[in-house]
């Protein structure tokens, strides 16, 4: 079968915005690239449920967001001075887009109307910092719903995963904050599909924080696994983390090391590590597996290639099938 898949990008070098191409799912094989949409720093992706692509956009020294038709026109934007956003998701319930800003440290909160019109209903300042060099200030890096629908948040800056809760007048209103260790910089989460646990991928010191989930926010720390090597010392910095839908295998990226890390979940959500793969590429920013999950695809921020890997149902495992695919400066990968 044949899948459409999109590519998030920086503009900075070679890349003219968001790109499209062909996946078989039978072979494993990318085809038929082609832009898009030709816009500024699409950064982040995510889907709507009308059918509208929202991304990150920047015009000159203005950042937010932005909606797309399927054919790629622009819909509208929400522009504000500074940065913009570094993550978004969509809330099917409440029909309403979220978005995270590194820079500012704010979490934001869109209306999305029946044609895919944006319109600002909300935004939050985090405050904090950590020990870090990175954690000078606040910096809001992810936004997601838990099970129980409330709007969680990793701050890389802070250490903190803030939860809110999103009143009738889509206002956010604080529910409670869960401390991570010192520097380690929380960067992403995923919920374990069935068990009352949460994955926190932390940047800054290469680990996964597995957090047991009592409902409202509140969360507290069970085990922490490494991503990388116990005998590496290079820089490194996670970035994204996926689940497979049979829930029983994770897998994460790591910059720096330059790999994918692939886990075993246990029985109890404890996590079992089985390798360490070499993501053949310069600093893989974005992966995602493909939807009959038979593969996994990476892409790779600075050598501006796309990886595909063979992935094994049975074990979790993942073999090399290619590495040549090329899009400059992916960093977002989302299938339609």
């Amino acid at each position: 079968m044949i899948h459409t898949l999109y590519f998030g990008t920086y503009t900075k070098r070679l890349s003219q915005g968001i790109y499209q191409a062909k996946f078989d799912a039978e072979n494993g094989k990318l085809s038929d690239c082609e832009i898009f949409s030709q816009t500024q720093n699409p950064t982040y992706l995510s889907w709507s449920d009308k059918e509208s692509l929202l991304a990150v956009k920047q015009i000159g020294s203005r950042g937010g967001i932005a909606s797309f038709d399927s054919e790629g026109r622009e819909i509208n934007h929400i522009l504000a001075e500074g940065a913009p956003l570094c993550h978004l998701s969509f809330d099917k319930k409440r029909q309403l887009a979220y978005g995270a800003n590194y820079h500012k440290g704010e979490i934001s909160v869109y209306h999305v109307d029946s044609d895919g019109q944006l319109k600002l209903a909300d935004c939050v300042k985090h405050e904090g910092k950590g020990p870090h060099p990175n954690q000078t200030t606040a910096h809001a890096h992810f936004v997601g719903l838990t099970p129980d629908n409330f709007l969680v948040t990793c701050d890389l800056g802070s250490d903190q995963v803030i939860t809110y809760d999103v009143t009738d007048q889509t206002k956010l209103r604080m529910l409670n904050s869960y401390q991570a260790k010192a520097g380690a910089g929380p960067r992403h989460l995923i919920f374990h599909p069935h068990l009352n646990l949460a994955y926190v991928l932390c940047e800054l010191n290469a680990q996964i924080e597995i957090l047991s989930y009592h409902g409202k926010g509140q969360f507290d720390l069970i085990d922490t696994i490494s991503t990388i090597p116990r005998d590496y010392k290079g820089f490194n910095a996670t970035a994204a983390i996926r689940i497979s839908s049979d829930n029983h295998f994770l897998y994460i990226s790591n910059r720096g090391h330059n790999s994918i890390a692939a886990y075993k979940i246990l029985a109890d959500g404890h996590l079992e590590l089985l390798q360490i793969e070499n993501s053949k590429g310069d600093v893989p920013r974005d992966f995602t597996l493909s939807p009959n999950e038979n593969h996994l695809i990476v892409a790779h921020q600075e050598s501006d290639n796309i990886s595909i890997f063979k992935r094994d149902p049975q074990s979790g495992m993942l073999n090399l099938m290619s590495n040549d695919f090329y899009i400059p400066e992916c960093v977002c990968l989302l299938f339609k």
